[in-house]
């Protein structure tokens, strides 16, 4: 409904900035105006839809899932973390789920019924940042027309996440600093000093170390936000959570396609599991619906998936395999063993290798 809505408020300024031609009856004056006016509400309706676009993402967000060990310390990182009200600094790759962490600590923590609000410092120029962030008086600017509470002040007793702070201007660091320091801050244009209550949460995938080296983000800044720093790992590092993260995704788009109960067939979760994932959990999603749309059997073939995963993956598969044959070899020995008694020349034998080479074998798999 609200992307619905989002869209519907995109096209009727569309249409406004389409109607304003030179017949109209207004004066100059009044015509630019509104178009100052309409600017800043095409760019609110960007940010609205991207927001949307979001909170659509979002509701198909994956429960914590926590089969590797690596999202196993991060949910109990975040169980320590939430009850604080410190600021937090959680950096990974893009798609990695920064923003599914940072939900994870909002609902974790005692302010789990007060708003969640996020912003992405990319999506908006520097001035609309800061109005969305610590909201404008009546005139602060122009086509500034009415008084606009920013997520500061919206944020209540909640949770504030910044996305891809490296993004924020100098001037608007400086602000979001002396925000830290002092808890306090002013609406654009205004002189009322207001209280912050929410906690602030700032995502990055950059290098803020490497940014504050090159003179691109502020030291005192960085030294603030990273009193709790978190490193959100990569899919590729936490493996195990890979096939769970796929059945969650499929399950969510599978009845949105139309397409009922699937699930996938054996070829295609090795597939899954073997490829690197650089795209992380953004990628993984993508994959699944695009399988989801290319399928036409009740399962998921390695056919309907994306034919970089299926390439890149063949490579990592035959290592998993060779690993595979591995343990079938030490199965073997084992058993073969255990059958005679530990007798090593008859054993070898059964197996049709060397006394020797099965004497070399027992000692690489530790059977001593």
């Amino acid at each position: 409904m609200a992307l619905q809505s989002a869209k519907y408020n995109l096209t009727a300024l569309i249409q406004t900035y389409q109607g304003l031609g030179e017949g109209d009856s207004f004066c100059c004056e009044q015509q630019s105006r509104s178009l100052s006016l309409s600017a800043i509400e095409l760019n609110t309706a960007l940010f609205s839809l991207r927001s949307s676009r979001y909170n659509l993402f979002m509701s198909e967000r994956l429960p914590w899932i926590a089969a590797d060990p690596g999202s196993q310390r991060l949910l109990a990182l975040a169980e320590k973390v939430a009850p604080a009200p410190t600021t937090l600094l959680i950096t990974g790759e893009s798609g990695s789920g920064k923003d599914h962490f940072a939900r994870l600590v909002h609902e974790l923590s005692p302010r789990r019924d007060a708003p969640f609000l996020k912003i992405d410092c990319t999506s908006l120029p520097p001035h609309l940042i800061e109005s969305e962030l610590f909201g404008h008086e009546r005139g602060a600017f122009t086509g500034a027309v009415d008084r606009k509470l920013g997520r500061l002040e919206l944020g209540g007793k909640g949770t504030i996440v910044l996305d891809e702070i490296a993004a924020l201007s100098p001037e608007a660091q400086g602000k979001l600093l002396r925000v830290l320091q002092e808890r306090t801050f002013e609406r654009l244009g205004g002189t009322e000093m207001l209280r912050i209550e929410a906690r602030l949460i700032a995502l990055t995938n950059t290098d803020l170390n490497a940014a504050v080296a090159a003179g691109h983000f502020r030291e005192d800044l960085f030294f603030r936000l990273s009193v709790l720093p978190i490193i959100v790992s990569p899919l590729r590092e936490r493996r195990a959570d890979i096939i769970p993260a796929a059945e969650h995704f499929l399950s969510v788009l599978a009845p949105i396609h139309n397409r009922g109960a699937l699930q996938f067939s054996e070829p295609a979760r090795r597939v899954l599991a073997a490829y690197s994932w650089p795209g992380n959990l953004r990628e993984l999603r993508n994959a699944i619906e695009r399988a989801v749309v290319f399928s036409t059997a009740s399962e998921i073939l390695p056919e309907d998936l994306p034919d970089n995963i299926r390439a890149a993956a063949g490579g990592a598969a035959l290592i998993v395999g060779l690993r595979s044959l591995e343990n079938l070899e030490r199965e073997a020995i084992a058993q073969t063993l255990e059958a005679t008694r530990y007798h090593i020349t008859k054993s070898a034998e059964i197996l049709g290798i060397s006394r020797k080479t099965l004497l070399e074998k027992r000692k690489k798999y530790g059977m001593q």
